[in-house]
């Protein structure tokens, strides 16, 4: 099974997950559980976007015994299956436990933030998210969260230009990060900017109900 198990692990690596779930699937056992295997089997799923097959096994992971980073790793891709899908409670629970077990990183805290904003929380959003940016002043996920939150609420408007411009300037590819640079820009009235942001963001996520939304208000506004 060593041999499998390495094989698998190996094509995971090399992100082909499909070829990598049958090596994992074919050393399965379910009477003898084997959570090295049943944590890459919820990876592999995990990758492939089969969501509900990835949370069985992955639970079965937290509640083992078995290693400290297997079992923080599962409960980040946890956290962010339930923040993925829309569970914004049960993923704030996942990255409260990471916290928890005394592991702080400014990607856990930008998690916790990013869920902590879809339940309406947004104070203790902002703080989480601050906290982040102490840890990493250059984590894009939490310059850019805070960037659009700011905006949302109308607070630091400056601030949150600034934000969301370090945020697309390390990926000017990330549509969500175009998206909220874009908003921001409209929300200082700088519309013609904010429509060439927007644009590039419909076009890398074209039909996306935020960026739309965002963009139907620019439209609606004259220069």
């Amino acid at each position: 099974m060593k041999r499998e198990l390495e094989r698998g692990i190996k094509l995971y690596n090399l992100k082909q997950y499909d070829k990598a779930l049958n090596e994992f699937k074919a050393i399965e056992d379910k009477k003898n559980l084997n959570i090295e295997v049943m944590y890459y089997i919820g990876l592999c799923l995990t990758q492939l976007g089969n969501y509900d097959d990835a949370l069985l096994y992955l639970e079965q992971v937290v509640q083992s015994e078995f290693s400290f980073l297997h079992i923080f790793q599962s409960r980040m891709v946890l956290g962010y299956i339930y923040s993925v899908t829309g569970r914004y409670q049960l993923a704030e629970y996942e990255f409260r436990k990471v916290l928890e077990s005394g592991l702080e990183s400014s990607q856990i805290y930008a998690a916790i933030g990013y869920v902590l904003f879809s339940q309406g929380k947004i104070d203790e959003s902002i703080s989480f998210l601050k906290k982040s940016l102490e840890i990493d002043p250059d984590n894009s996920n939490a310059q850019n969260s805070l960037g659009y939150i700011l905006t949302e609420q109308n607070r630091d408007i400056d601030r949150a230009l600034k934000l969301c411009r370090q945020a697309v300037s390390k990926n000017s590819k990330n549509p969500a990060y175009l998206d909220s640079l874009g908003w921001v820009l409209y929300k200082k009235g700088r519309l013609s900017e904010a429509r060439s942001f927007l644009r590039k963001a419909l076009d890398i996520l074209p039909g996306n109900k935020d960026i739309v939304k965002h963009m139907k208000a620019v439209l609606a506004k004259k220069d």
